[in-house]
């Protein structure tokens, strides 16, 4: 029986894991969760699985908890960033699930494989963010196993792979909701028609992600850092049915795919089931999948993409300025007070502005990304427009 550690408990894939878990109850126990701010639904959850702790990001939000005495006596009830990655490292666990968004999850990250524990990594901040870092205590096979479905799929079409035979491999994206919609009218579309996805159901953060294309881009650093692979061998590809999810081209042109249809579940399950294969009661019927239609992104409506590439290829810091800069540009954006055209100018601009330094110190990425938020920050301010540079 394996201890199982679920970080972002109250997000969507959090809930997706528990749901998993519980449909692995011979195998997983759920002795940890953490949430953010919502600590009424964290306390919700741990009366239905009854972990060993909880943690609560928000000190804040982990005071109101306390004073309201809203879990269990037996409960421990940790607080602050520092009582998130105490639980990733929790001595009754052998996995931890980080389903945290954002750069939060970088921390938690670094401290559960510290502490020598199996994670399986749906927050791609950590690559992003502290990929060298990360991979630097992952380094043994299982350490690290990806939940993000793109990667999970490519993941297991890598598996068992002679690496001299891959060529490349291919990232899918829906391509969101204004996949077909002209530039000029992106100008004045709204958050709720952003968050508005034709396929997949997910937090708001990543859906505005999604939309933009900056999702992808950031899985492209995250797909550098996991798989070895040089950028200009990590393509992307609109698939706007989103049934597969990855593909690997190998030398001889032969292209392998992983499809299924888009339920985060079923990645989430091979992660936490890894090495094992576990029976599923159901079947899938390759009649239901459909068409099956494939476009190259368009870089000129949606330049993040191609602005999150340049920051992986510039290494160090960049990295960590982009996803920054990107956070809080989508926060104005779901706050109203930028419009969606300016997250990517945004980030450009304090890409822009950033001289990019080594990333060996997790030190260096925290300075690297304060310095991100507050010069984002401040093109956001108030409504303020950013224009792109150059």
């Amino acid at each position: 029986m394996r201890g199982l550690v679920v970080l972002g408990a109250t997000g969507s894939i959090g809930t997706s894991a528990l749901d998993v878990a519980a449909s692995l109850a011979d195998r997983l126990r759920v002795v940890g969760l953490s949430c953010h701010r919502d600590w009424r639904a964290l306390a919700a959850l741990a009366s239905r699985v009854r972990p060993e702790a909880v943690a609560i990001g928000d000190l804040d939000a982990w005071s109101q908890a306390r004073q309201a005495r809203a879990f269990q006596p037996e409960v421990e009830v940790l607080g602050g960033p520092e009582g998130v990655a105490e639980l990733a490292a929790l001595g009754s666990a052998t996995l931890v699930l980080n389903g945290i968004v954002g750069a939060a999850g970088l921390g938690p990250t670094l401290a559960a494989l510290e502490a020598g524990k199996r994670v399986a990594l749906a927050n791609k901040e950590s690559l992003v963010v502290g990929g060298e870092l990360v991979m630097r205590l992952a380094r043994e096979p299982g350490r690290l196993l990806p939940v993000d479905s793109e990667h999970n799929a490519i993941w297991q079409l890598l598996e068992g792979r002679d690496r001299g035979h891959v060529a490349r491999i291919v990232l899918t994206a829906s391509g969101g909701p204004f996949r077909a919609l002209p530039r000029e009218r992106l100008a004045a579309v709204t958050p709720e028609q952003a968050l508005a996805h034709p396929t997949w159901s997910m937090g708001p953060k990543i859906t505005i992600d999604s939309a933009t294309l900056a999702n992808k881009g950031l899985e492209i650093i995250e797909a550098h850092h996991l798989f070895g692979m040089p950028y200009e061998r990590i393509d992307v590809v609109i698939h706007p049915q989103s049934i597969v999810h990855g593909l690997v081209e190998t030398t001889d042109g032969a292209l392998f795919a992983e499809l299924g249809k888009p339920d985060m579940r079923a990645p989430i399950r091979a992660a936490l089931t890894w090495p094992e294969r576990v029976p599923v009661a159901h079947r899938a019927d390759v009649t239901e999948l459909g068409g099956l239609t494939f476009e190259a992104p368009d870089i000129e409506r949606f330049p993040a993409l191609a602005l999150a590439r340049e920051a992986g290829r510039a290494g160090g810091t960049a990295p960590a300025v982009f996803n920054a800069a990107n956070e809080v540009a989508v926060a104005a954006f779901l706050d109203r007070r930028i419009g969606f055209l300016d997250i990517a100018a945004i980030c450009e601009r304090v890409l822009g502005e950033h001289e990019p330094g080594p990333a060996l110190a997790v030190e260096a990425l925290l300075a690297a990304d304060a310095w991100a938020r507050a010069r984002a920050g401040a093109l956001t301010h108030a409504g303020t427009r950013a224009a792109p540079v150059g």
